[in-house]
């Protein structure tokens, strides 16, 4: 006996597309686990690779620098330091300092210095922390994300800022910056123990093998329900 399947033709235009779209879902969700996985091995391999002069990191495509050990030479700009606010991992309040760096040739980065509790945002709660004078410098390349949509705009009266708008910040102290990045220095203590360097977070989520189960799973139940409402309806089955 052979089994017959009749397949309403209404019904079967409904169910193609969404079974392929949530196919391609699947497997489009597969080729983003493997582009995770070469980012995180990438970083992986950056964070691990000895420092390099700040000149050869300007030399190097973005995604080949981001995540490197870079060391530097020169200058902070005290009088125009930045306070980005975010909360410490255990939902804190916290601020990231943000300041100038000029080399010896003039040219200027961003340093994330590091953060300090709200009580020591003022630069006179932690004066021995304000680095005075020609400094060796060292820390780690970042090209931070750009403000999203609901960032909040930017306290300029007292330098608070909610993300690391380095454009807006460059521009709002009329610094022109060697380049589009921030230089978040290692975890060497400060004076006086502030700013905390070593900030540095390497947290990429890689849910994409979840995402991907789930699509080929609603896939396989959408064929299911398919296949079961023709039964129900006498149009798939073994002849009497």
């Amino acid at each position: 006996m052979k089994l017959f399947f009749r397949p309403i033709p209404v019904l079967t235009l409904c169910f193609l597309p969404a079974f392929a779209m949530l196919v391609a879902l699947g497997v489009w969700q597969l080729e983003r686990l493997q582009w995770k996985l070469g980012l995180i091995d990438e970083m992986t391999r950056n964070l691990s690779a000895p420092p390099i002069p700040i000149d050869r990191a300007l030399a190097m495509q973005a995604k080949d620098a981001q995540y490197r050990h870079v060391s530097l030479a020169g200058r902070f700009d005290n009088s125009k330091e930045t306070y980005i606010y975010t909360t410490a991992s255990n939902g804190a309040p916290v601020y990231h300092i943000v300041t100038p760096f000029t080399l010896d040739d003039g040219r200027v980065f961003l340093v994330d210095r590091g953060l300090v509790p709200p009580a020591l945002r003022a630069p006179a709660t932690r004066r021995a922390g304000e680095l005075e004078g020609e400094r060796n410098i060292a820390g780690i390349w970042r090209t931070p994300d750009a403000p999203g949509v609901f960032t909040p705009s930017p306290d300029l009266a007292h330098r608070i800022w909610y993300s690391r708008d380095l454009k807006g910040i460059a521009k709002a102290d009329g610094i022109v910056s060697a380049a589009p990045v921030v230089i978040e220095a290692d975890a060497a203590p400060n004076p006086g123990g502030w700013p905390k360097g070593g900030q540095t977070v390497v947290d990429l989520p890689n849910d994409h093998l979840q995402y991907a189960i789930t699509w080929f799973a609603l896939a396989a139940g959408l064929i299911f329900v398919y296949l079961a409402y023709h039964r129900a309806q006498g149009r798939l089955g073994m002849p009497p």
